[in-house]
């Protein structure tokens, strides 16, 4: 996502310069001086909104996991809000330059308070579903990886007697309920000792041998989910 972030930051630019040109080229209001303390604020307090806007859309757009990155949109659809809300009261100061310099201090400080409290809410927002999204990846990583074991042997099987067992041992582990935990780290190595017998029996078409096993596979893996439900 990192060629997004330069493209962006082109766009960034692009609008900054504009902003630039239009605050120092337009004219002020007749019979009033244009760069007051209200101006100098205004721009200030906008150029701050602008480089912060900047930094969150570099942190949203820097991660090169697609799904990390969708989590972090929210951050620069916040940091973009608060970016216009800036220019609303930043441009409001600039606009209205016999503005006493303490009005657009204040109002300048409780939209930046605010903010930066979006911002740090979004972001921890988006941090705390990528932490959840890598708990769940882990905690379903055995059932997948099984499946897939399984898928991988229904595909290989040598006959139709070794392919219709396959297919029960496919079926219950796909069917399988795909959270762990711990406590069944113990059900789980047994699945996967007895499936690795269970595979080398189906590589060498050993017809007895792929039955038994694949009934024990079966059972296992049920008590597996009995105990998985049972955690819930």
């Amino acid at each position: 996502m990192k060629n997004g972030f330069k493209f962006y930051a082109l766009i960034w630019l692009a609008l900054v310069v504009v902003f630039n040109v239009i605050a120092f080229v337009s004219v002020g209001w007749i019979g009033y001086e244009k760069y007051t303390s209200s101006f100098w604020i205004g721009y200030i307090f906008i150029m701050v909104a602008f480089v912060g806007q900047l930094i969150c859309s570099y942190v949203a757009l820097k991660e090169t996991n697609i799904n990390k990155t969708f989590y972090n949109i929210s951050l620069v659809k916040t940091s973009f809000t608060g970016l216009i809300v800036s220019f609303v009261f930043g441009g409001t100061c600039m606009l209205i330059s016999p503005l006493p310099y303490w009005v657009g201090i204040l109002l300048c400080a409780i939209v930046l308070v605010l903010n930066i409290l979006s911002v740090i809410k979004a972001f921890t927002a988006a941090k705390i579903v990528a932490v959840i999204d890598d708990e769940v990846k882990i905690e379903t990583l055995f059932v997948k990886t099984l499946t897939v074991d399984a898928e991988s042997l229904l595909y290989r099987a040598k006959s139709e007697v070794v392919k219709n067992e396959c297919k029960k041992v496919y079926d219950a582990v796909r069917y399988s309920d795909p959270m762990s935990n711990e406590m069944l780290a113990s059900a789980e190595t047994q699945i996967t000792v007895k499936f690795s017998d269970f595979s080398s029996a189906v590589n060498e078409n050993n017809i007895d041998a792929v039955k038994a096993l694949a009934r024990e596979v079966v059972v296992l893996v049920d008590e597996r989910n009995r105990k998985c439900r049972s955690l819930k």
